[in-house]
């Protein structure tokens, strides 16, 4: 089985290229599920139905969230009735939507999607480790593939959770940060882990947003409005192979047998 995780869609120019490579690639690279981070899709912050819709249609199985998924107020009414678009499992009870999705791929194959976030540096929710225990005994038997998104602002949070969650499920993929990390691997006991996909649109900029009004703030410290930037668009993700063949890991799940990060730009 064939898995490719997107990295954080940032603006217009991510869900560009999403919108003219993905296809590619998923017929190239024989991919049979699809899943993205959308938290910033509409212009840096946020998502909207509209744009949920979009990214679903152009073949995208699941969209994952953090801590921008509120920043567009429509979204609170259409996450409860779009199960294929999360919000991180530990927010508060009560918050509209799940950070769970349980789903079948277009190989038959019964998999599930867990969206937490981190605490460090970000805001004061609930603990993502235990989160990560009560979610994931909620799941059927035959769930054979479970990607856990930790969306997180430290290194050491990220980490933590991949060694914390090896054995149980098949890929702990980080996000948040927007830079792509080079410590992708499978660990000891089958789960593919690496602490930043990257981020998906355009990379001229300081972490997707245009670097005239990111200097200025570093400069002045005054308020200023933030625009998506422009130019050297890129499509970062990673692609999971799963090893149906050998021994499941200690969940149940398949084992990991690789994790490759992808880098794909518009000319």
């Amino acid at each position: 089985m064939r898995i490719l995780f997107i990295g954080d869609i940032v603006g217009s120019p991510g869900r560009q290229i999403v919108h003219d490579r993905l296809a590619d690639v998923v017929e190239q690279r024989q991919i049979d599920l699809v899943i993205a981070n959308g938290e910033n899709s509409a212009s840096g912050f946020g998502i909207t139905p509209r744009l949920a819709e979009g990214l679903l249609q152009n073949g995208i199985e699941v969209l994952t969230g953090g801590n921008h998924s509120w920043d567009r107020k429509e979204i609170l009414e259409y996450m409860p009735h779009q199960p294929r678009l999360l919000r991180p499992a530990n927010f508060p009870e009560g918050n509209p939507g799940t950070g769970l999705y349980v789903g079948t791929a277009k190989n038959g194959v019964k998999f599930a999607v867990l969206n937490l976030q981190g605490r460090i540096f970000l805001p004061a929710i609930d603990d993502p480790f235990r989160k990560a225990d009560s979610e994931l005994g909620k799941l059927p038997a035959e769930v054979a593939f479970v990607l856990v998104d930790m969306h997180a602002e430290t290194t050491s949070e990220k980490v933590a959770m991949g060694w914390y969650l090896d054995g149980r499920v098949t890929a702990v993929i980080g996000t948040h940060t927007h830079v792509a990390t080079a410590d992708e691997r499978v660990l000891p006991n089958g789960t593919a882990y690496i602490t930043d996909v990257g981020m998906t649109g355009p990379h001229d900029g300081v972490i997707g947003m245009d670097r005239g009004g990111i200097l200025k703030k570093f400069l002045d410290a005054m308020p200023a409005r933030f625009e998506v930037a422009a130019g050297d668009i890129q499509l970062n993700a990673v692609l999971i192979e799963t090893d149906e063949a050998g021994p499941r890991n200690e969940a149940g799940c398949l084992r990991a047998k690789s994790i490759e990060r992808l880098r794909l730009r518009i000319a």
